[in-house]
C-alpha cells in the first residue's frame, strides 16, 4: 500500500471501534467540494467493507459517485480520512437492518417516505491516526518536551 508507520491492523480495530461509539462523518463528494456536510454512519459489525447512510433523493448525495469521509473520534484521540464509492443500496432487507428510530426521525414517512435514499459506501482507501499520548505523554506535551517517540507508530495508510 502506501507509508505505513504504525500497526495498519490495530488502527483499524480502534477506527471501528470509536466510529461505534460515535458515528458522525463528515462526507463530501469528490465530483463537489460544495458537498461536505455531517452524515450518521449507519454500521454493520460484521461489514468492515461497508457503511450505509439515509439521505433525501434531492441532497446533493444523490449524485452518487466517489466520496471523501473525515472522521474524529469523540474523545479526539483518533483521527481518519477515508475513500469509497456511494452507491444505491437496494436491499430492503439491510435497508431493514439498518433502519433505526434516529433514521425515522428524519424521514416521516417511514421506510416508504417517498423521498428516502439509502446509499452504500463502499470503502477504499484510508488514514488513519491515533492521538492517544496517555497521561505521561500529555504532561510533556503541555511542559513543552518532545513528544514524538510518543506517537511512534500512530499512523498508518491502509485499505478499509
Amino acid at each position: 500500500m502506501k507509508y505505513t508507520e504504525g500497526n495498519a491492523a490495530e488502527l483499524k480495530d480502534k477506527f471501528w471501534h470509536a466510529l461505534g461509539h460515535s458515528s458522525f462523518v463528515m462526507l463530501q463528494l469528490d465530483a463537489d467540494a460544495e458537498s461536505g456536510a455531517p452524515m450518521t454512519a449507519s454500521l454493520d459489525k460484521d461489514a468492515h467493507h461497508a457503511i450505509w447512510f439515509f439521505t433525501r433523493k434531492d441532497n446533493r448525495f444523490a449524485a452518487l459517485g466517489p466520496v471523501t469521509a473525515n472522521y474524529e473520534s469523540k474523545g479526539h484521540d483518533l483521527f481518519a480520512r477515508f475513500s469509497g464509492t456511494l452507491v444505491e443500496e437496494t436491499s430492503r432487507e439491510r435497508l431493514d437492518k439498518q433502519w433505526s428510530n434516529m433514521t425515522e426521525a428524519w424521514f416521516p414517512g417511514g421506510k416508504d417516505d417517498p423521498n428516502l435514499l439509502f446509499v452504500r459506501m463502499n470503502l477504499g482507501d484510508a488514514s488513519i491516526w491515533s492521538g492517544e499520548l496517555g497521561v505521561l505523554g500529555t504532561a510533556k506535551m503541555f511542559m513543552g518536551i518532545d513528544v514524538r517517540d510518543e506517537v511512534k507508530g500512530s499512523f498508518a495508510e491502509t485499505t478499509l
